[in-house]
């Protein structure tokens, strides 16, 4: 088992950048692909971007590339999502997940945290 811990979500103006991070507990961390998903009101759960345990691979949506970057910390438990130049569209609620290889599909993932609020005022 994994236990999946977001934080660092709030309220910023467009443009503006938020940190989130994912703390991890439980099984051994650093095998495990992580991923960052989100999800609007009314809408589909989607991906935003993973990376493998190496953090030699990443992955993005189109939509936050160039504005979002994915890391990691083994040693720390945690993985981590800068957000910048934030836009109204990435109002979310954000949800850190571990799995086994990079897909952007979220029944390839394992393990979910509770998410952390995202919004971005225009």
């Amino acid at each position: 088992q994994v236990q999946l811990v977001e934080s660092g979500g709030g309220l910023v103006q467009a443009g503006g950048s938020l940190r989130l991070s994912c703390a991890a507990s439980g099984r051994t961390f650093s095998i495990y692909v992580m991923g960052w998903f989100r999800q609007a009101p009314w809408k589909e759960r989607e991906f935003v971007a993973a990376i493998n345990w190496s953090s030699s691979s990443t992955y993005y949506r189109d939509s936050v590339k160039g504005r979002f970057t994915i890391s990691r910390d083994n040693a720390k438990n945690t993985v981590y999502l800068q957000m910048n130049n934030l836009k109204p569209e990435d109002t979310a609620v954000y949800y850190c997940a571990a799995g086994r290889a990079i897909v952007t599909t979220h029944t390839g993932y394992d393990y979910w945290g509770q998410g952390t609020q995202v919004t971005v005022s225009s």
